[in-house]
């Protein structure tokens, strides 16, 4: 996910400030189940720091171990670990391990890529077996002819001759969820939202005497009154959750947000204020499109007995993640099949 991989990259950038030698483990095949799927990334460093996993914590000290000789000879090498008898996951897990050292362009395009929101591409190549093999590698590419290769001196004949496997992961802009608000459950929302890897904005009234260090896990808190409230900063990869706990301004916000394309828009309250909002927004703007409509939850969250400001975060959550991965949230004990199918 982007997220993750940005998370990578910053960590990354630290290293090489201070001459820290990387290794990129990928995670480019699987033969049957396992915690998390091809595509999941993990950097190792040579000072012994890990910069997330490829799992659920089993398979991580393998690819340390199996690491130390890419730091060694900084030749690609490709590692199984067969979760069928060690961990009774019924999978085997092919990963890749290369030398991470993306240059400066790279790291250029790549913040300019995160600033625009424009989506990118990785391809990882490799074999599916074990052993050391030059030419194995991941290549991003940003599109418009920007393709870069995370290792120096990338040998790509391998990958021109056909003689390998490529995984292909298409990387969208990284998640972004608009919090109109600033009271507790706010605070608490932008929280765990953070952990989870979105990036969020905190909207709040001009006069608000709240500020970013209220919220330190934000990724940026913005004084805009309903009428500065920028509508370009809200795509298909944004949710928005309206609670000011004013019924005027959350009108007025909703006014402003009605020709945006959010994938969630989520208003707190109970569902007698709900259809009073859309009852006076449709007075207001009797043309607004019926896709708007669609877009918004209200009560926000799903029904899971949510009391405290952080229960409610965890409900308004699981219910975004349940919208953008197009989920009908069931328990999973209930489900027929592989949890991720």
């Amino acid at each position: 996910m982007t997220h993750e991989f940005k998370k990578i990259i910053h960590e990354y950038q630290h290293a090489k400030e201070g001459g820290i030698k990387a290794v990129l483990a990928t995670v480019v095949d699987l033969d049957g189940s396992s915690y998390r799927r091809p595509g999941v990334s993990m950097l190792l460093l040579e000072n012994d720091k890990r910069v997330g996993a490829v799992s659920g914590g089993c398979v991580e000290k393998e690819v340390v171990l199996q690491a130390k000789s890419v730091f060694k000879t900084n030749v690609p090498k490709m590692i199984t670990y067969d979760g069928r008898y060690r961990l009774g996951c019924e999978g085997i897990l092919y990963i890749l391990l290369e030398p991470f050292y993306p240059n400066d362009p790279f790291l250029e395009t790549f913040a300019n890529c995160l600033t625009k929101r424009n989506p990118f591409s990785l391809y990882s190549y490799y074999k599916k077996r074990e052993g050391e093999f030059t030419g194995l590698g991941t290549i991003i590419d940003f599109g418009n002819g920007k393709q870069f290769p995370v290792q120096h001196n990338f040998d790509a004949t391998p990958m021109q001759k056909g003689e390998l496997q490529v995984l292909k992961q298409e990387m969208k802009p990284c998640f972004q969820l608009m919090i109109i608000g600033t009271e507790h459950d706010a605070v608490q929302l932008c929280s765990m939202a953070s952990l989870a890897g979105w990036e969020v904005t905190v909207i709040a009234t001009p006069l608000e005497e709240k500020n970013i260090f209220d919220f330190p896990s934000a990724y940026a808190f913005i004084n805009a009154s309903p009428e500065d409230l920028d509508p370009d900063s809200i795509d298909v990869q944004t949710a928005v959750v309206v609670m000011t706990h004013s019924y005027a301004k959350d009108l007025s916000y909703l006014l402003k947000l009605k020709d945006t394309n959010p994938i969630y828009l989520g208003l707190l309250g109970p569902s007698k204020r709900r259809e009073r909002l859309l009852n006076d927004l449709l007075e207001h703007c009797p043309e607004v499109a019926h896709s708007f409509f669609d877009k918004i939850h209200g009560p926000a969250g799903l029904h899971i007995g949510a009391e405290t400001p952080q229960e409610i975060a965890i409900a308004i959550m699981a219910e975004i993640l349940a919208v953008t991965r197009n989920k009908e949230p069931i328990m999973l004990k209930d489900k027929r099949g592989g949890i991720h199918t």
